[in-house]
């Protein structure tokens, strides 16, 4: 793993790491569908590197505007990888008959009650940020890997 800095502060590839390390040891080859708590748990690492990435845009974007312009992509693309994993969750089969809720019922704010409600709140936060961070067209918009410059 090549790092282009010596700081001790840098976890980041720690963080790789241990999601690679999860992956082999809990992630069989063979079909298997994927759990409501591993979901959230994915859920919560996209935020987090969603969070990760607007504070780099942020500073970067200051001093360097078209690599400022690729992590502003690079973080709209993390944050709909996140609203899929959402979405995911809650067709999820998680009932005793696993049956999914409706979709109506996670825009309502309070879908199933605690702790599942977890999910739905952290992605709420996040989505208020990202509406004011980004327009409707850039969230629907097909990525092409084209940046406006």
């Amino acid at each position: 793993m090549s790092r282009t800095t010596d700081s001790a502060q840098d976890f980041v590839p720690f963080a790789t790491a241990a999601l690679d390390f999860h992956r082999a040891l809990n992630v069989p080859a063979g079909p298997l569908v994927a759990s409501r708590a591993e979901l959230d748990c994915l859920h919560e690492h996209l935020v987090s590197l969603h969070g990760l990435l607007d504070a780099h845009t942020a500073r970067t974007a200051a001093v360097a505007e078209i690599e400022g312009e690729q992590l502003r992509a690079a973080r709209t693309r993390v944050w709909m990888a996140a609203d899929h994993v959402h979405a995911a969750y809650h067709a999820a089969p998680h009932t005793p008959g696993g049956e999914p809720p409706a979709r109506e019922a996670c825009r309502v704010g309070l879908p199933e009650g605690a702790p599942e409600l977890t999910i739905c709140q952290r992605h709420q936060r996040t989505a208020l940020l990202v509406r004011r961070q980004t327009t409707p067209a850039e969230l629907h918009a097909p990525y092409t890997g084209l940046v406006q410059r």
